[in-house]
């Protein structure tokens, strides 16, 4: 009887399930990025904002209120316009042919003092040249025959303006026309390079914005507004001026930081002049390149983890890649190793999956893939037949 108690219990405790193991993160909960924030100088008059890719809004001028957005609005018309008639790289689109209701548009907006291309009736323009001509020399009236091509008319095309700037969360922007010629169209900084943001992601917008010059059927060669391409990496994006509000400069530039490329974004709204606009903006982006950095945060095959099993298998749980991340000083990185529990009832091979290392510093997140160091082996019989609690 006792034997087979015996043999009982050891063969209860032999089929008993192998217990789970946890893996122990290694690496700490949060850091701070050495240094101090620098001053940034801001425009006063004026306010502004600036953000950077892969990493987030940066700052704002604390005095942002909305104000009329004047032609940086044509941001919104054509990123409205590539998303409902995408248009491939290198590809002209469709040929619209100019009616007499382009040419009066032309006419009233000319007769205002506004930002025109001229065209006469039955000159032929393809998408691409219209948002050429729309974003490089500013052409209010193309901004309304691109709306009614795409909606039917300028005021569907605005209602659309105004639900695609709610789903972007522009709580700050309302749209009462295509162009900004309207003062009840008014955004913010922080909105508008939420919205230039979104518009750089679309290629073609990117390579529009970034050319000098163009040339269009009737008008000849038309020179970009924005005079300050290829000064301080700066790579577009849109100027607004002429409402007696002062200017604004939505812009892009691309810098090299430690090596990498990096793209900052910023606006600048209420100025002066176009001129004191562009000046601010070069500043800012001055005193960013210095201050910003990239520092390799973890290195491949560092350890984020290590696994410990009751019965002596350990293996350390390693980055499967180098993480490089834009830093501003004073900035606080965060990490959570994520994983759950391990059951090893079969061997698991060195370089197995086991987790991701989730980071966060600023607006950017990014989930690190964490592997297996080293093998990691099931119990033997004599541990299973033996183990008390496990």
């Amino acid at each position: 009887m006792l034997v087979l108690l015996i043999g009982g219990a050891a063969g209860w405790n032999y089929l008993r399930p192998i217990p789970a193991v946890t893996p122990v993160a290694q690496l700490p909960a949060s850091e701070l990025v050495p240094g101090s924030p620098p001053a940034l100088p801001w425009p006063a008059p004026g306010s502004g904002a600036v953000s950077v890719s892969g990493l987030g809004f940066i700052a704002t001028s604390g005095n942002e209120q909305a104000i009329p957005a004047e032609s940086v609005t044509k941001v919104m018309t054509a990123l409205l316009i590539l998303e409902d008639k995408p248009l491939a790289k290198d590809s002209a689109g469709p040929t619209l042919t100019m009616s007499e209701v382009d040419v009066q548009s032309y006419l009233t907006d000319a007769a205002n003092l506004e930002s025109v291309v001229p065209v006469v009736v039955g000159e032929q323009l393809t998408e691409l040249q219209l948002l050429e001509g729309l974003l490089i020399p500013s052409a209010n009236n193309y901004s309304q025959t691109l709306a009614r091509w795409d909606s039917g008319s300028v005021a569907a095309f605005v209602v659309k303006m105004n639900a695609r700037a709610a789903a972007l969360h522009l709580d700050h922007t309302k749209f009462a026309d295509t162009s900004g010629a309207s003062p009840q169209t008014v955004s913010t900084p922080s909105d508008l390079v939420t919205l230039g943001i979104t518009a750089m992601k679309q290629e073609v917008f990117a390579q529009v914005v970034a050319m000098g010059q163009i040339v269009l059927p009737v008008a000849g060669t038309v020179y970009n507004v924005d005079r300050t391409l290829g000064q301080s990496g700066i790579v577009g994006i849109k100027t607004g001026s002429g409402l007696g509000s002062g200017a604004n400069f939505l812009f892009a530039a691309t810098l090299t930081v430690d090596g990498f490329p990096i793209t900052v974004y910023g606006c600048v709204m209420g100025l002066p002049t176009l001129d004191a606009a562009f000046a601010s903006s070069r500043s800012l982006i001055g005193v960013m390149q210095s201050a910003l950095h990239v520092r390799k945060v973890i290195a491949r095959n560092d350890i984020v983890a290590t696994i410990t099993t009751a019965w002596g298998a350990q293996s350390n749980v390693v980055s499967s890649v180098d993480v490089n991340l834009v830093e501003w000083p004073g900035m606080a990185l965060r990490e959570r190793f994520l994983t759950g529990p391990i059951v090893i009832d079969n061997p698991i091979a060195p370089g197995t999956r086991e987790g991701t290392e989730h980071l966060v510093l600023g607006d950017y997140s990014l989930d690190v893939p964490v592997v297996t160091a080293d093998p990691l082996y099931p119990p033997g019989r004599l541990w299973r037949l033996t183990r008390i609690s496990q």
